[in-house]
């Protein structure tokens, strides 16, 4: 890894953390900068779900008074959860770079569809209600959410807290609680997966950790200067153009 590499993946691993603090995403600019110091696209990926569980840790301490009402009623969806991660992170491990990197801009586009229709995306507020485990429907939707966060995370938030929104009772900022709890439970089990499958990149890692970290912090900073919307677009902007490179590269 050379000095340009190490500075480059850790503005990006800053960047990511500053636009999860924002309006997330942040794994876009996490996965391309890996692509781009020429990491293959599933080390690329695994690698990217490392850099981003600390941030996943925090926000879920941030919501902990939230947590600490409903947390034993959402056991349930974190056993879901585990599964489904774990399923997603074999079907990972199952594949070939040049598979993989097939289904790359599809998972791109399909990712930066969801994340720019976030705010359509975002449940209405139900005041009064405790976010509860649910219906067998909300468990196989988590569930399902959960493959896919344990196969590829980009977007996985913004799909976790559209289904849960639709599927689980509660006002949105439990309903947000709930969604960073079961993003660490889907996020531990597939680093521990790919952890043991030997896929990930420890030297990138480690540089963009630190630089995630700062980037979270200065996140806030940011959020109260700059429109959401306009952090919005630039990672719509980064979606797009990574999934129209994995396009004409092939």
């Amino acid at each position: 890894m050379s000095v340009f590499d190490a500075v480059l993946l850790f503005l990006a691993g800053f960047t990511s953390g500053a636009v999860n603090a924002v309006a997330g995403g942040g794994t876009f600019i996490t996965f391309g900068a890996m692509t781009l110091v020429g990491l293959p696209p599933i080390v690329a990926n695994a690698t990217s779900s490392v850099t981003q569980f600390p941030g996943y840790i925090t926000s879920t301490l941030a919501y902990w008074a939230d947590i600490k009402h409903f947390w034993r009623g959402a056991l349930l969806l974190s056993v879901i959860s585990a599964f489904g991660a774990l399923a997603g992170a074999l079907i990972l491990l199952a594949l070939d770079n040049p598979s993989f990197r097939a289904l790359v801009p599809w998972l791109l586009l399909a990712a930066t569809a969801l994340f720019g229709a976030g705010p359509w995306l975002k449940p209405a507020p139900k005041p009064g209600h405790e976010a509860s485990v649910g219906s067998l429907v909300g468990s196989l939707a988590q569930f399902a959410t959960a493959v896919y966060g344990g196969f590829f995370g980009a977007g996985m938030g913004v799909m976790m807290l559209a289904t849960l929104g639709l599927t689980q009772p509660g006002d949105y900022h439990r309903l947000n609680a709930l969604k960073n709890m079961l993003a660490v439970v889907i996020a531990a089990i597939a680093i521990l997966v790919f952890v043991s499958g030997g896929v990930v990149a420890w030297p990138q890692a480690i540089v963009m950790i630190p630089g995630g970290a700062l980037g979270g912090y200065a996140g806030v900073w940011i959020a109260k200067r700059v429109p959401q919307i306009a952090v919005r677009g630039f990672v719509v902007g980064v979606g797009l153009f990574l999934a129209f490179y994995y396009f004409t590269k092939g």
